[in-house]
């Protein structure tokens, strides 16, 4: 475990365990769920690295060739692997001065036919807290890739989520987008509705400025500011849970799968980076 430290923030980060955050506290108040058993899904946040969300069947094709991923969904048989390959791995960590830190994963090729490396930058401040994450691809051959961020934050029955965005996917029993609702401009979907309003799976497209958690019991909120390179969210609010997760990602669910359309997915070359980033800043009141 790292502790990282600055102004009234307080970062605990678990390399180990999915290069994860275990806490991310403002003013002694959890900003995000603390990690509260023993899976990664249990952590406070882990990154989305090489690529966010589903890939339908395990199963797309790249320079005409089918490239075939095992479900990698922890104590489940769900058939679509999820979230990439960096939560599931140790991070090793190259840099931390107690109120910054750097996290490397070091994929070598496999299933993935790519070997590639990740990279993760968090740093604290008085301002708040800045997370970005990088992938290079070091194959011979472009590379899919996609990044982003799962964290999980506290909710109960007066919890509000704020986002705007142009389009919500309706997703398949399963979780593959099936058909998407958009609008001329970007609106709220959830219009200030308490986040257990809605038992969602989805993911929304093309956001317009940030994202918001608030909760009026403890007269405070969250602040999210995704990077431009992070355009889509995907809102996991299961039924009757005490968390809620709020992920920017860089594309859309099974984007891999779709050629042709316009789902932020991107081919690296050979050597070439991906980066994207988010700002999260507490703020009293909702």
């Amino acid at each position: 475990m790292i502790e990282l430290a600055a102004g009234d923030y307080r970062l605990v980060l678990d390399p180990g365990r999915g290069g994860s955050v275990a806490r991310f506290d403002w003013r002694g108040e959890p900003l995000f769920r603390p990690t509260c058993g023993p899976s990664i899904l249990d952590t406070a946040c882990f990154p989305l690295v090489p690529f966010s969300n589903r890939i339908a069947d395990g199963r797309f094709e790249a320079d005409g060739s089918v490239v075939r991923i095992s479900p990698n969904m922890p104590g489940s048989d769900h058939p679509h692997p999820l979230h990439g390959f960096g939560w599931l791995a140790p991070w090793d960590v190259i840099e931390n001065d107690g109120a910054s830190a750097v996290m490397v994963h070091r994929y070598p090729g496999g299933e993935w036919p790519w070997p590639y490396q990740a990279t993760q930058r968090v740093s604290l401040s008085e301002a708040g807290l800045s997370m970005t994450i990088g992938v290079r691809n070091d194959g011979p051959t472009p590379m899919p890739a996609g990044v982003g961020f799962h964290p999980y934050l506290p909710r109960n029955a007066v919890t509000l989520y704020r986002g705007a965005h142009r389009g919500e996917w309706r997703n398949s029993p399963d979780g593959i987008p099936a058909a998407l609702d958009e609008r001329p401009e970007a609106i709220d979907w959830w219009q200030g509705a308490p986040v257990g309003a809605r038992t969602v799976d989805t993911l929304y497209t093309d956001r317009s400025g940030g994202l918001r958690i608030a909760w009026p019991d403890r007269g405070m909120a969250l602040e999210i500011q995704p990077s431009p390179g992070l355009p889509h969210t995907v809102v996991y609010a299961p039924a009757g849970a005490d968390f809620v997760c709020i992920e920017p990602v860089s594309h859309m669910t099974d984007a891999v799968n779709r050629p042709g359309q316009d789902t932020g997915l991107r081919w690296l070359g050979p050597g070439e980076n991906l980066c994207a980033g988010m700002e999260l800043t507490g703020i009293a009141g909702q």
